[in-house]
Order: structure tokens, then sequence, then C-alpha cells
């Protein structure tokens, strides 16, 4: 069994003063995806952000305190990739693969919208990219789990108010035909839906309004795996009883082995 662990930690420094690593230690997961970590590499040398037992591979932003993802792995990669050859992800630290021989495994965090329409034609582009390179990993017919951030809520049942957000970032009716083409056209598979199709599933809330509190959240972090993966997905879960950021661990199990 593979259990893989993905979460944006707004700042792997905040997170951890938070108690992620203690955490994350009790997992026993076998790879680790983190986003948003908000510190460049000379900053993530201290042995709190190495764990023992794990290779680290990171994709830093270019800016100070911005962006940024990474990968914890018990095994060592073949391979490794960042960035994904154009300015937005290469620059802020989007996406980190690494080749574990029978899969690809990514860490993704789409950039957000919601500070302007500068950003959010940004998205749109990235968006556009981002297909391109998906449907490369489709003819390569390599085994593929993306996890990440991808500041998209796809359907109505991923997020709580739904009908208010509709001319908001994250639930635009183009960021939504975007996943809708991923999953039917490109034959990708939202992972936790094919184990969870309960309402009220999220993985990120706003800090404004006591949306924690009253679970009034969005569901925009996702495994994506590749069609052959479909049938080794086994449980999924999103982890809530502690608060690391503003957004909750989705810990998955496939049955994979590497």
């Amino acid at each position: 069994m593979l259990k893989i662990i993905t979460v944006n930690l707004n700042g792997i420094r905040s997170a951890g003063r938070k108690g992620f690593f203690n955490w994350l230690h009790r997992q026993q997961a076998d790879v680790i995806c983190l986003q948003e970590l908000r510190a460049q590499e000379h900053e993530l040398q201290d042995p709190q952000f190495r764990p023992e037992g794990y290779y680290a591979y990171f994709h830093c932003a270019e800016k100070k305190g911005y962006s940024g993802v990474g990968i914890y792995s018990r095994y060592p990669a073949k391979q490794i990739v960042t960035g994904l050859g154009f300015d937005v992800a290469d620059r802020e630290g989007r996406h980190v693969a690494i080749d574990l021989g029978p899969i690809w495994i990514a860490s993704l965090y789409m950039p957000s919208g919601t500070s302007g329409e500068h950003r959010q034609t940004i998205k749109f582009d990235f968006l556009d990219r981002y297909e391109k390179h998906l449907e490369q990993l489709n003819k390569a017919e390599q085994a593929y789990i993306i996890c990440g951030d991808l500041n998209i809520a796809h359907k109505a049942i991923d997020l709580k108010n739904w009908r208010s957000n509709q001319k908001n970032s994250g639930f635009l009716p183009e960021e939504r035909a975007w996943m809708d083409k991923l999953f039917d056209q490109l034959g990708f598979v939202d992972a936790f839906r094919q184990v969870n199709q309960a309402p009220d599933q999220y993985t990120w809330w706003s800090n404004r309004g006591r949306a924690w509190e009253k679970n009034v959240g969005w569901r925009i972090d996702y495994q994506v795996i590749s069609p052959g993966l479909k049938p080794t997905v086994k449980s999924a879960e999103i982890y809530k009883d502690q608060r690391f950021s503003d957004h909750a661990p989705l810990i998955m199990n496939y049955d994979i082995v590497l």
C-alpha cells in the first residue's frame, strides 16, 4: 500500500511551529507533497525540514517568502523535474515531479486569481499551458499522481456557497470547464471522488467569518491520477483534528507497490 499526503502549508516554517512535522512523523506516509512553502532552498537546510527517512525535493520561487513546492519521499527519485518550461511555473516555484519507477508523482501549486484581473489572466494562461503538459503525459502513457492545490473547486458539491461564488476566481465557469476537460476528455481521475462522494468535504477555509468552525469551505486540493491508476485507489481522508494552515492535509492510500 502506498500512502500519499498532499497539503498546502501556507508557509512551511509557520506549519512547523504549529506541529506539522511532529504530526507528519506519526503518519508514516510514503510520499508527502507540499505547496506554498514560502521559503527558499537555503532556508530549508534545518533538519526539521529534512525529515529522517525521507529524500527531499524542492522547487522554490525566486521571490522571497512566496509560493514554492516540495516532495518528501521514502524512495529516491530516478529523475527529478522542476518547473514546467514556462515563466510563471518556473520562476514562482509551482511544480516539482519525481520518477519513482512504476509511477511519477508531482507536487503542483496553481496560481490563484483572487487578487485581481491580472492574476486571473495569468491563471488562465497557466491552465492552457498545463493542459499541453498533461497531453504529453497521456502520450507517454506514464502512470502519474499529481498532488496539489489547484485553486479550483470543480462542482457545486465541492464548495459550501457555490451559488454566490459563480463569478469568483476558483469557481468561474471557465475554470470548471477546464476541470471537466481534465477528467472527461483527457481521462485523468479525481482520486478522492473515487472513494468519497459525500458533500461537505473541504480542504480550504477562509480566515474570515468563522469559516473553519462552520465548515464553510472549498475542496481545492487534489490527488489527480492517470487513468490506469483508477483501480488502485483504496481510501481518502481529509485530516482536520489539527490545523497547520488554512488548508487541511489530504491523505490517500493506493494499492501500488514501489
